[in-house]
């Protein structure tokens, strides 16, 4: 007979293998995808493929809307400090207008650097309405120390 408490023990270390949920994942290919959440009730939402280029970053975001909002017009995205329930305001890594739900960006800082740092990816309704976020995706979940020095719009 199995006892509770092993039961208990086993279910944690499954738990703990699968990540616990994490908001993004590394393929066999090293590249990471980070799922990027609606914002604002705005329907958005999508993933982030994060590829190692050397010392730099390719970032190829790819987004989903149910309405045709999101092809009327190019939409910033941003990388910023923190995650997306604490965003520093100012961007930190500039990325391509989204246009038609892609974005194709690379950006000067290191994959392991976003990864092991707090940094989420952040897009914007439109340039007229940049104070209006419509997805969010958070990359790493530590410490910002060595990121860069902000490289604003």
């Amino acid at each position: 007979m199995i006892r509770k408490g092993t039961c208990v023990i086993v279910g944690l270390v499954v738990l703990l293998a699968t990540g616990c949920g994490s908001g993004s994942s590394t393929s066999g290919s090293g590249a990471v995808t980070v799922n990027l959440t609606q914002q604002n009730g705005s329907g958005e939402s999508g993933t982030a493929t994060l590829t190692k280029e050397g010392d730099k970053t390719k970032v190829a975001l790819d987004l989903q809307s149910p309405s045709a909002t999101m092809m009327s017009e190019p939409q910033p995205a941003h990388i910023h400090k923190g995650s997306c329930a604490t965003l520093d305001p100012t961007p930190l890594y500039a990325l391509a207008d989204v246009k038609n739900g892609r974005s194709t960006s690379t950006v000067d800082v290191k994959l392991d650097v976003l990864r092991q740092g707090a940094f989420a990816i952040n897009v914007h309704k439109s340039a007229t309405k940049i104070q209006t976020y419509v997805a969010c995706g958070d990359i790493g979940t530590g410490d910002t120390a060595g990121a860069g020095s902000g490289r604003g719009y």
